[in-house]
């Protein structure tokens, strides 16, 4: 699996968690990948073929195995970028579940990423969803 379709595979993974596909979450997974490289570019077949993919090994591995699969082709900077991306999508819908908090724990420990900076991350996603009332 290449570095981009390993990033869009932890993308579906994190906003499918929990077997369901949430209108907030289908906007932060098109939001996450849209204008970022190499997906801004991709004519919408492209797109298209790749999400069929992915959904399909979703289907055959499930969202954590498919999340471990991922993060093996993601270097470093990569594996911190699809941290923050991922916790941004499960806080889409609202705040945190203890499951959404689980699965990124995990996330993080299959990603290599240090509990500081997922919890700097975690605060600032609070914050970029927090209620305005």
């Amino acid at each position: 699996m290449d570095s981009s379709k390993a990033f869009a595979a932890i993308a579906l993974a994190a906003v499918s968690w929990d077997g369901t596909l949430t209108q907030a979450g289908s906007r932060s997974l098109r939001h996450a990948l849209d204008y970022r490289q190499p997906f801004a570019t991709y004519p919408a077949d492209k797109m298209v073929s790749l999400m069929d993919e992915l959904l399909q090994a979703l289907r055959q591995q499930g969202a954590q195995r498919l999340m471990v699969t991922a993060s093996e082709a993601l270097n470093p900077q990569q594996r911190r970028t699809a941290y923050a991306m991922a916790a941004e999508i499960m806080r889409s819908d609202g705040p945190y579940q203890d499951d959404e908090l689980n699965i990124l724990s995990n996330l993080a420990e299959v990603l290599m990423v240090d509990a500081r900076l997922t919890n700097e991350i975690q605060s600032t996603m609070n914050l970029l969803h927090g209620e305005l009332g």
